[in-house]
């Protein structure tokens, strides 16, 4: 019995530890879906929209690692972010991941095709 016990306050642990890797930061995964002045409105895979400000502090970096710039992002393409939520409750980016352009692959090229 005091084994399970053990084996619980473990698992508990584990998990309060993993909850707390990230700090008090916030991951909006998604594709932007409108860009207004220093607001990405994305739309994550739940079919929700999240709004996230760009902050000068923000830093970008393209899905390949290379540095990007704020005027990098265009609507389409994919991202993860890294955000603080901020007292209004409105979220302020400090790290935008996103795709860069012609990173997907083409219809053509997808496995199994074959051009005739």
């Amino acid at each position: 019995m005091k084994t399970r016990w053990m084996a619980w306050l473990l698992v508990l642990g584990l998990i309060a530890c993993g909850a707390n890797a990230h700090g008090d930061k916030v991951h909006v995964l998604g594709t932007i879906e409108k860009i207004k002045g220093d607001v990405l409105s994305i739309k994550t895979g739940a079919g929700k929209s999240v709004d996230v400000k760009l902050a000068a502090s923000t830093t970008y970096q393209t899905s390949d690692g290379k540095p990007g710039r704020q005027s990098d992002l265009a609507v389409g393409q994919r991202v993860a972010i890294h955000a603080t939520a901020q007292h209004d409750k409105s979220l302020e980016a400090a790290t935008v991941k996103f795709s860069v352009a012609g990173a997907a692959p083409s219809k053509a090229s997808a496995p199994g095709k074959s051009k005739k």
